[in-house]
């Protein structure tokens, strides 16, 4: 499961930390409440844009000129990790639960500690929404919740529900699916990164689907000082340039044999080999998220402990950016 990054860590990351700041404008539950709009099928809105990063190949991109210092940094005999699965670990679930609104839900109330790096008002969160590994993790305590009907993405921070319409975060961001729209340069969000979490996550549906057409979240556990596009914030333990920066993307090396894995792990892997990873948070070296989802074969995804971190470079993404505020890739 990932290193546990306490609600402490990002005060001393630079961002001085605000006490339940500014109770947020919210819509109140009705008595008779019902849902009047859904989205009209599963692709009418997607986690991210055909030409966002996200989904942009980095197969055929250059090795990163210090790429065998980041794998060291991280830790090259280290073994990559699915931080995501089936069941209970240590008596939690795994993985970073999707919540899937199709419906309108009222406007809820949210608190946060560092209101002025998030956005204060506007998220709808459904009354069932998850929190990541349980209600009652000590942990990054995240949720995700995929608004289809309105095509955006709510995403919390150490996250602790305070009623049926009412949250504290330590911090919260919203992001319109249907743009390729970067959050304020040096501003965070739900992730270290300032990055969206949903659309880096492996979902159970595409593995199962056999193909996985983005890059996907991975931790490390230190980071220089320093972001590079498309992140906008830094969590850095040391100004050290052997150390990744947030945003920095890594792939499975062409080289590595996937063939002998089990589908649900051959999907992932094929992934990160032309899609990559991005550095988006401190934690456990080389985890890489998905979504908490029962239908995981565990002993299928533990196919890819089988890999370390010799088995990846850091690439050379930065022919990608097409504009620094923009998430789209530059026409290639």
């Amino acid at each position: 499961m990932t290193m546990k990054r306490v609600a402490e860590l990002r005060s001393i990351n630079g961002i001085p930390a605000i006490v339940a700041v500014a109770a947020m404008t919210a819509a109140c539950l009705m008595p008779g409440y019902t849902a009047t709009a859904t989205a009209p099928d599963d692709r009418s809105c997607e986690t991210s844009l055909p030409d966002s990063f996200w989904r942009a190949p980095v197969d055929q991109l250059p090795v990163h000129p210090s790429s065998a210092r980041y794998v060291a940094s991280i830790g090259s005999t280290e073994p990559l990790h699915p931080d995501f699965g089936s069941g209970l670990v240590e008596g939690e679930p795994f993985g970073i639960p999707i919540t899937v609104s199709d419906a309108i839900v009222p406007e809820s109330t949210v608190t946060l500690d560092y209101a002025e790096e998030s956005d204060t008002s506007g998220y709808r969160i459904p009354r069932n929404a998850k929190i990541e590994n349980g209600p009652a993790s000590s942990g990054d305590r995240h949720v995700v919740v995929w608004d289809r009907a309105l095509c955006k993405s709510y995403e919390l921070w150490n996250a602790q529900q305070q009623g049926d319409n009412a949250w504290h975060a330590g911090g919260g961001a919203i992001f319109d699916l249907r743009t390729n729209k970067l959050r304020p340069d040096g501003w965070t969000s739900a992730d270290a990164a300032g990055l969206a979490i949903l659309p880096g996550l492996v979902r159970y549906d595409e593995a199962a689907n056999g193909r996985i057409d983005h890059a996907i979240r991975v931790t490390v556990p230190r980071s220089d000082q320093s972001y590079v596009w498309p992140a906008r914030h830094q969590a850095g333990s040391a100004a050290d340039e052997s150390l990744p920066p947030m945003g920095l993307r890594l792939r499975l090396k062409n080289s590595v044999d996937t063939s002998q894995l089990a589908p649900q792990a051959k999907a992932v892997a094929e992934a990160l080999k032309k899609y990559g990873a991005i550095v988006a948070d401190n934690g456990s070296a080389w985890y890489i998220t998905g979504e908490e989802n029962s239908g995981w074969d565990n002993s299928q995804l533990d196919g890819l402990k089988g890999f370390k971190g010799s088995d990846f470079e850091a690439v050379d993404a930065s022919g990608l950016q097409q504009s620094p505020d923009s998430g789209a890739v530059a026409p290639q």
